[in-house]
C-alpha cells in the first residue's frame, strides 16, 4: 500500500509540473504572438502575470523517506540568474509545506490526514533577492489532499435490537442499518458502500445498497426458534477486492401471534371423588397446552356434555391457568359410582389472519370414579313421635327406631340414649333391634313429653348418627277432681235476694272429663240435699244457689259445705270437698259491712264505725309508746362503765403561761383513773348502791388520831361512790410537777401563808413523813413568805 501511495504521488507531482509546463508553454506562445502583433499593429501590450502557478494536488497519508514533491512555481521574469526569491505563506505556510526560494519547488514535509483537513490555502509571492521588492503582487492557490481508502466503514449505533412478528411473509421489513465512511464521498469509490449478511441466513437478507433488513423464510414460528443473531458487513470500494469494511450484530426476535390451538395432553382424564366429601371441594385440575404468549395463549374452560353436568362444576385458576373441577352436590357410592363429563378448551382471542388454521379448541373427557366411604349409619326416618300411657309398668314398650349402613359391607348397628337427653333416665333402648321401653312409670301431669335423642353407631366404627325421638305421655284418669281454690265464700244475713248464687271452681288434672257436683251433708233447710249440678268443661265450676232469705251471725256465722265431685273417667272418680261460706252483716241496701266476728258484750248503740275509730286512737296511743320508749333507748348510757370509756382521759387543762410540752409530759394521767377500776370494780350508773353512807360534816378537818391518810382519801371516795346524788366521779388532782423554764410564776395554790385561815393543820404532823413540809407551811403561822416560796418551789 506504500508502494502505491509513493507511485500515485510521482503521478500527481508529474501531472502538476506538466501542468505547470504547459501553462508557462502557453503564456510563451502568447506573449511570442502578441509580440508580433503589435510589431505588424503597432500595438505593443504586457501580460499581467509574468509567472503562472495552478492548484496543486498532495495525496494523504504518505510515508515515504523524503518530502513530497507538491509542485513548482516559476515566473516570467525569472531568467535563472538567481536575483528572484520565492516566498511561501498560508496555512502550513514553514511547517507543512516549505518553498525552495529559489527554484521555486514546494514539498509537503509532514504526511496529511485529509479526514482531518481537506485543503489547504497559501499564498506565493516573487520579491527580487537583494532588495525583497515584489515582482509579481501575491496571490493564493490551493494544495488539496488527495483522498486513499484509509477509513473502513462503521456502523455507529450498533449492535441493534428488532423485532417482527412470527409467520411473516418472505420480505417483510425487519429493521435498516446504516454504516458511515470517513473517506471523501466525491473522489473515487473510496466511500461507496456495499450491504451484505455474514451470518442468518437463510432466514434474513439485507439489501447492499440500502442496508434494509427483510425475512427470507416464509413460516418463520417463534415456538420453534424466537431469537436470531444476524451479522451484517458493510464493505467500501462498490465491495470489490482492495475495499475495506466494518460490521454490526443485529439481534432478531420474533413475536407471538395466535398461529396455535390448545391442545390437551390427554383425551381422557380419569379422577377420583370419595363420597364424604363435601361441596365445593376439589375433584381434580387438567389443562390445554397452547405455545402461545400472553393473550394469544390464554385457554377458557366449559363443560360440553355428560351425565355429571349437575354434580360437577368447572372454573379456572387464575394463577396457573388450569381448569379446575369441583363437586357442586354430594355423591353417593351406593347410588352411582361413575360419572362421565366434556370439557372443551378454546382461545377467547383469536387471529383474523390465522382463522384458517383453526379451529382453535379442543376436547377432552373427564372419567370421575365415586370411591366408597366409610359413612355413619342412617335413620330410616328423619325423627320419630311415640305414645305411651301415664302409669304403665317399667318396660312399657314406647317404639322401635330403625338405622342401616349405606356402605356396601352393611354392618350391623348399635344403639343407645344419651343420658343428657334423659337426665331422670325415664327409658332405655336395646342396643340390638332399637326397641324403647320404660323404665318406670310416667306422669303426664308432671310431665306431658319427653325427648329425647337416640344415637345409632356401626359395630367396630366411631361415627354415629343422632335422630330425635317425641314421646307423648297419654293422659289416664288418675285423679279425681277438686276444688281449683279454698277461698271462702261470703253472704248476707238478710237473705233478701234468694237467687243470689256464687260459683266455685273446680279442678280436673286429667283430659276431657266433664265433672259431676253433688251437695251432701248439708242441712236441708238450707241446702237441698242431694242436689246435682253438672259443671261444664269449658269454665269448670259449679253454681250453688242460697235457698233461705235470712241469716243470723249471733246464731251461726259459718257454714262448712261438704260436696262431691265426681269424673266421668274410666274408672269414675270422685272426692269430698268442703266449702266454706261465712255470713257477713250488712246495711238496710244489703251492703257488706263486716264479715269478722264480733263480741256480744259490747253495747247495742255501738256503731262499726265508732268500733274502728276506737280502735284507731288506740293503735296511735301504741304507735306513740312505741316511739318514745325507742328514743329513750337509743339515748340510754352503758350499764358498766368500761376504763376505756372514762371521758376525763379525753380532757387536758394548761394555762397557757406554762412551758409549753414539758408541762404536759409532767401530767400524769394515771392519777385521773377511777380507783376502783384498777381494782377490776366497775360500778353500775343506772341503779343505786345498797350500801349507804351518811355524809358526814366537816369533811376538811380529819380525826387527829389517824395515822394514815391514804385510809382517809380511800374512805371518802368510797363515801362519794356510794353516794346517788354525787357527780358519777370524784377524783382528786395532783399537780406533782409544774414543769422547767415556765414565763408565769408559781401555779400553786398554798399561799395560806400570807392569809389568815381558821383551820387548825397541826395534825399534819402526825400524818408521816410524806405531809412534814405541809405541816411545816400550814402548822406555824410565823413562817415569812420567802420560806412559803422555798416551800412552793421544792
Amino acid at each position: 500500500q506504500k508502494s502505491d501511495s509513493s507511485l500515485l504521488s510521482r503521478l500527481i507531482c508529474l501531472q502538476n509540473l506538466n501542468f505547470v509546463r504547459l501553462k508557462l508553454n502557453c503564456h510563451a506562445s502568447l506573449h511570442r504572438h502578441r509580440q508580433r502583433a503589435g510589431k505588424e499593429g503597432q500595438v505593443l501590450h504586457r501580460s499581467k502575470r509574468g509567472w503562472v502557478w495552478n492548484q496543486f494536488f498532495v495525496i494523504e497519508e504518505y510515508t515515504g523517506p523524503d518530502p513530497v514533491l507538491v509542485g513548482r512555481l516559476h515566473s516570467d521574469v525569472d531568467l535563472g540568474d538567481g536575483n528572484i526569491k520565492y516566498i511561501l505563506s498560508g496555512e502550513g505556510a514553514g511547517t507543512i509545506f516549505v518553498i525552495d526560494d529559489k527554484t521555486g519547488n514546494i514539498h509537503a514535509t509532514k504526511t496529511l490526514d485529509r479526514e482531518e483537513q481537506a485543503q489547504y490555502t497559501l499564498t506565493a509571492q516573487a520579491v527580487a533577492r537583494d532588495t525583497n521588492k515584489p515582482l509579481e503582487p501575491p496571490s493564493e492557490f490551493i494544495v488539496k489532499v488527495q483522498d486513499i481508502n484509509d477509513n473502513p466503514p462503521e456502523f455507529l449505533h450498533g449492535p441493534y435490537y428488532a423485532r417482527v412478528p412470527e409467520m411473516s411473509n418472505v420480505g417483510t421489513s425487519v429493521m435498516q442499518v446504516t454504516a458511515t465512511d470517513a473517506d471523501d464521498p466525491t473522489y473515487g469509490n473510496s466511500a461507496r458502500l456495499v450491504y451484505s449478511i455474514l451470518q442468518g441466513q437463510p432466514y434474513f437478507s439485507v439489501e447492499p445498497q440500502t442496508g434494509i433488513i427483510r425475512t427470507a423464510l416464509p413460516n418463520m414460528d417463534r415456538e420453534a426458534r424466537q431469537e436470531y443473531d444476524v451479522v451484517i458487513q458493510a464493505k467500501d470500494m462498490g465491495g470489490h477486492m482492495g475495499g475495506l469494511s466494518g460490521t454490526t450484530e443485529v439481534k432478531i426476535t420474533l413475536t407471538d401471534v395466535n398461529d396455535n390451538p390448545p391442545k390437551f395432553p390427554q383425551s381422557v382424564y380419569p379422577m377420583v371423588v370419595s363420597e364424604d366429601r363435601v361441596p365445593g371441594e376439589e375433584v381434580g385440575r387438567l389443562k390445554a397446552k397452547d405455545p402461545d404468549m400472553g393473550d394469544n395463549g390464554l385457554v377458557n374452560y366449559r363443560l360440553v356434555e355428560g351425565d355429571g353436568m349437575s354434580v360437577f362444576e368447572l372454573t379456572t385458576d387464575s394463577e396457573t391457568r388450569e381448569a379446575v373441577v369441583k363437586l357442586k352436590k354430594m355423591v353417593d357410592f351406593e347410588t352411582k359410582r361413575s360419572y362421565t363429563l366434556k370439557v372443551e378448551g378454546s382461545n377467547p382471542h383469536i387471529d383474523p389472519q390465522f382463522l384458517a388454521w383453526g379451529p382453535y379448541k379442543d376436547e377432552a373427557t373427564i372419567k370421575i370414579s365415586v370411591e366408597d366411604a366409610d359413612e355413619p349409619p342412617v335413620f330410616v326416618a328423619p325423627s320419630y313421635t311415640f305414645e305411651v300411657e301415664e302409669n304403665a309398668p317399667p318396660g312399657a314398650v314406647v317404639g322401635r327406631v330403625h338405622a342401616k349402613d349405606t356402605d356396601v359391607a352393611n354392618n350391623p348397628v348399635r344403639y343407645m340414649i344419651p343420658r343428657y337427653t334423659d337426665v331422670e333416665q325415664f327409658f332405655t333402648i336395646n342396643s340390638d333391634d332399637g326397641l324403647i321401653t320404660t323404665t318406670r312409670p310416667l306422669d303426664r301431669e308432671a310431665q306431658a313429653w319427653h325427648n329425647i335423642s337416640v344415637s345409632a353407631t356401626e359395630i367396630g366404627h366411631h361415627q354415629d348418627t343422632k335422630v330425635r325421638v317425641n314421646i307423648r305421655v297419654k293422659d289416664v284418669n288418675d285423679n279425681p277432681p277438686e276444688f281449683a281454690t279454698n277461698n271462702e265464700v261470703l253472704i248476707t244475713e238478710s237473705g233478701t235476694r234468694p237467687e243470689l248464687s256464687f260459683l266455685t271452681p273446680l279442678r280436673e288434672s286429667d283430659e276431657s272429663l266433664w265433672c259431676a257436683v253433688s251437695l251432701c251433708g248439708g242441712r236441708v233447710w238450707i241446702f237441698p240435699s242431694p242436689h246435682r249440678l253438672v259443671a261444664l268443661p269449658a269454665d269448670s265450676t259449679a253454681s250453688i244457689y242460697v235457698l233461705r232469705k235470712g241469716f243470723g251471725r249471733l246464731t251461726q256465722d259459718v257454714y262448712h259445705l261438704p260436696i262431691e265431685i265426681s269424673d266421668n273417667g274410666v274408672p269414675a272418680l270422685s272426692s269430698t270437698n268442703t266449702l266454706t261460706i261465712r255470713v257477713c252483716s250488712c246495711d238496710s241496701k244489703d251492703t257488706i259491712l263486716s264479715c269478722n266476728v264480733e263480741p256480744y258484750v259490747l253495747p247495742a248503740g255501738l256503731s262499726t264505725g265508732a268500733l274502728i275509730a276506737i280502735l284507731a286512737c288506740i293503735v296511735i296511743l301504741l304507735a306513740i309508746v312505741v316511739l318514745f320508749v325507742a328514743l329513750r333507748r337509743q339515748k340510754k348510757e352503758p350499764l358498766i362503765v368500761f376504763e376505756e370509756e372514762d371521758i376525763r382521759e379525753n380532757i387536758i387543762t394548761y394555762d397557757d403561761e406554762g412551758g409549753g410540752e414539758e408541762d404536759t409530759e409532767a401530767f400524769d394521767i394515771a392519777t385521773l383513773q377511777n380507783p376502783d377500776g384498777a381494782n377490776g370494780f366497775l360500778p353500775r350508773k343506772d341503779i343505786k348502791p345498797e350500801l349507804q353512807y351518811p355524809l358526814r360534816p366537816g369533811l376538811g378537818r380529819a380525826a387527829a388520831n389517824s395515822v394514815d391518810v391514804d385510809d382517809f382519801i380511800k374512805t371518802r371516795i368510797a363515801e362519794a361512790d356510794s353516794d346517788p346524788t354525787a357527780p358519777p366521779y370524784d377524783s382528786i388532782q395532783i399537780y406533782g410537777y409544774e414543769g422547767r423554764g415556765s414565763l408565769a410564776g408559781s401555779l400553786s395554790s398554798l399561799e395560806s401563808v400570807t392569809t389568815e385561815s381558821d383551820l387548825d393543820y397541826d395534825y399534819l404532823q402526825s400524818w408521816g413523813p410524806r405531809f412534814k413540809k405541809l405541816a411545816d407551811l400550814y402548822g406555824t403561822k410565823d413562817c415569812s413568805v420567802a420560806d412559803a416560796d422555798d416551800g412552793e418551789d421544792s
